[in-house]
């Protein structure tokens, strides 16, 4: 052997060694669905891996490599649901049968008020998805009667013991206003919600629509995070006037930070017409939420899902219906920052959905009836990186 061969053959032998990378480890993968993440922009087909609960990976082709996989084929990927108003609490295994429909996260939103708090917290606390609860300023909660219509129920002193006593539960204050709920204490009652509410800093929810007082008088002391609810509801004093202008204290309200909910609901609050003229002024919901109940899960509202199809109905894009579910929603309590995305590191909280095109009719809540050529149906949901549940 020459010196160049020993050499040669010496450069070889000192050479590193080389070993190809091993795959990365996921415990699930939700494989070739069409990916929409608002928060991030993004509407692609493509692979989402999971590992310890959060999500590690969204590439366009992801090996499997062991993991459990869901087939997305078909399907719509996005962030898990966040509703924002319900009344779970009115049903055994309501979170769970909304669980089922792709939400994982919930707001009980003044199912009870001081009196029986601890009823409505008990089933927040049990609920599989993060779920909190707003009390409601009533201290004996919704009524048949009004559940301020005597304004001495309207009690600060027993809303604030409350939640002084519940504060990692309770995240704000819920005041009903409807004539036929508040009559016309609606102002004195929205007023002493604000004083238990900026005790806590947190945000009082109205419930608008056919109210005594004006929006004019009211909307003033909404501060920046309140929401309002039920947005679309028709006259008396709706956020809309006759010429088809948005008032502009519900233009001020939005500006100083106010946010702006759908809340289908069953009765009052969701007319067609008006659905139509609020979002021809340009005037979009932040967020949608069902005010969901047993009786709205059998007709009106049904779930989730078909909540947000009337908004496709309407003309409203996906991108932005999705968004209102989701990352918009998520902005609105603190149990929820963090979530509605699906970026690297977020809590691994998926709602997977069917877009099915065909011929779909939808209620608004005056028994008026539209059809609509898409409906979302919900298909498989994950929560905290594990598959949790379906409704066919």
């Amino acid at each position: 052997m020459n010196r160049r061969q020993f050499l040669s053959t010496a450069g070889l032998a000192a050479a590193p060694l080389r070993f190809a990378r091993p795959a990365a480890r996921y415990d699930l993968i939700i494989q070739g669905g069409r990916v929409m993440d608002p928060s991030r922009k993004l509407d692609a087909m493509r692979d989402v891996a999971i590992a310890d609960g959060k999500i590690a990976a969204i590439h366009a082709s992801i090996p499997a490599a062991g993991a459990d996989v869901i087939d997305a084929h078909g399907k719509l990927v996005v962030p898990g649901l966040i509703d924002i108003h319900t009344h779970v609490a009115r049903a055994k295994g309501g979170a769970e049968q909304c669980l089922a429909d792709g939400v994982t996260g919930l707001i009980d939103a003044g199912s009870q008020g001081a009196d029986r708090i601890s009823e409505t917290i008990a089933v927040a606390k049990a609920a599989p998805q993060p779920c909190r609860v707003l009390i409601n300023i009533g201290r004996a909660g919704i009524l048949p009667e009004g559940d301020t219509m005597d304004l001495k129920r309207a009690d600060v002193a027993a809303a604030k013991d409350a939640i002084s006593r519940n504060r990692d539960m309770i995240a704000g204050v819920k005041a009903r206003l409807s004539r036929d709920v508040a009559g016309p204490n609606d102002y004195e009652v929205l007023r002493r919600a604000q004083e238990v509410a900026s005790s806590f800093n947190i945000p009082v929810m109205i419930h608008m629509g056919q109210t005594v007082s004006p929006l004019s008088k009211l909307f003033p002391i909404l501060k920046k995070g309140d929401i309002v609810t039920h947005m679309f509801a028709p006259p008396p004093n709706s956020i809309i006037d006759e010429s088809g202008h948005i008032l502009p204290e519900v233009m001020a309200a939005r500006k100083r930070g106010v946010i702006f909910d759908l809340g289908n609901g069953r009765t009052g609050h969701l007319r067609w017409d008006m659905a139509d003229r609020i979002l021809k002024a340009g005037f979009l919901p932040d967020t949608f939420s069902t005010d969901w109940t047993p009786e709205g899960r059998a007709s009106g509202v049904i779930d989730f899902p078909n909540v947000m199809s009337k908004f496709l109905m309407l003309g409203m894009p996906l991108e932005h219906v999705i968004a209102c579910a989701t990352v918009n929603a998520s902005r609105a309590f603190p149990v929820f920052h963090g979530k509605g995305t699906l970026k690297t590191g977020a809590p691994a909280d998926i709602a997977i959905l069917e877009l099915r095109e065909g011929s779909f009719d939808f209620d608004d809540n005056y028994k008026n009836q539209r059809t609509g050529r898409q409906r979302l149906f919900p298909s498989a949901t994950v929560l905290g990186g594990k598959r949790v549940g379906a409704r066919g």
